[in-house]
């Protein structure tokens, strides 16, 4: 059956999965991430999924945020191989769908910046061109929409240039993706007005919907009315626990704001897609399925 949404249902998403497979006892330093247990421990990436779906979620996204070929190349893994665990992720999140019974499975699409493991997805700017943003993102997008997700999750995207960049390669790929910012207070990361950004999706009939993820739970009511406001799409909204990520030294810091109690506030205001980003776990994913149902 194909993802759609309406305007009288709220989805919940699920939570953060490397923070869920760090509390699992696994050390994701590494540069891939949570990618790395695609190679390592591919049944510890299917039972987090398991938890969100028992939790109360209704999307799983894949571990694809930080898998690039670049990314695999560098642990010695060839394009092939690198293709096959890309499409291993789709399986794995399909399977624990399949198990629960319900749900649907959204790709992880991270943003360049990612890929380069050191935080220049909270910044932006990369210094490369829509075209040249444009032929490194194709060959994984390709990739993964071929592996049969319901969706693709295009999240995490600090610039508008790299917006259009991957707005251009949904519209040709013709699967249903939502386009999510990260964003600091009304601004993209890297400083343009949200107004400008959520434009870059709203001709764009494949991008079903526009949110935020990756930011501070305060950040996400005025992006929910910008974003309904530019686009009259459904808004997808995933903030992380409000901490901060340090890109140098890898860790999180300052304290967590997550309210789950601010998501009847989202809803109302046409969040139609509801879940948590980094440090969000499967206790809070109860909570916020729990506020949706109320």
């Amino acid at each position: 059956m194909a993802f759609t949404l309406s305007d009288d249902t709220v989805l919940v998403s699920d939570g953060g999965l490397a923070t869920e497979l760090e509390a699992r006892g696994h050390d994701l330093s590494d540069d891939l991430w949570s990618a790395r247990l695609l190679v390592d421990a591919p049944d510890e990436i299917a039972a987090v999924h398991a938890a969100y779906f028992a939790a109360g979620a209704q999307l799983a996204t894949t571990a694809t945020y930080q898998a690039s070929f670049d990314g695999f190349a560098a642990r010695g893994i060839d394009r092939t191989e690198a293709a096959e665990l890309m499409r291993r992720s789709v399986r794995l999140a399909r399977a624990a769908r399949d198990e629960h019974g319900s749900g649907w499975v959204a790709a992880s699409i991270g943003p360049y910046g990612a890929a380069l493991a050191n935080g220049e997805e909270y910044r932006g700017r990369y210094g490369l061109t829509v075209d040249q943003l444009t032929a490194w993102h194709r060959p994984r997008l390709e990739i993964i929409a071929d592996a049969g997700p319901d969706l693709l999750a295009v999240e995490t995207v600090p610039d508008v240039d790299e917006a259009e960049a991957l707005a251009g390669l949904i519209g040709e790929l013709g699967l249903p993706a939502w386009l999510s910012y990260t964003v600091a207070g009304s601004a993209t990361r890297a400083g343009q007005p949200l107004a400008e950004a959520f434009a870059v999706a709203a001709g764009v009939p494949e991008i079903v919907a526009v949110g935020v993820n990756c930011c501070a739970p305060g950040d996400v009511a005025e992006a929910v009315t910008i974003a309904r406001e530019v686009t009259g799409k459904p808004v997808v909204v995933y903030p992380n626990s409000g901490e901060v990520w340090d890109g140098p030294r890898r860790v999180w810091t300052g304290t967590s704001t997550w309210a789950p109690g601010l998501v009847p506030g989202w809803a109302q205001a046409g969040a139609r897609i509801v879940g948590g980003c980094c440090r969000v776990r499967p206790s809070d994913i109860s909570r916020i399925a729990a506020d949706v149902r109320g």
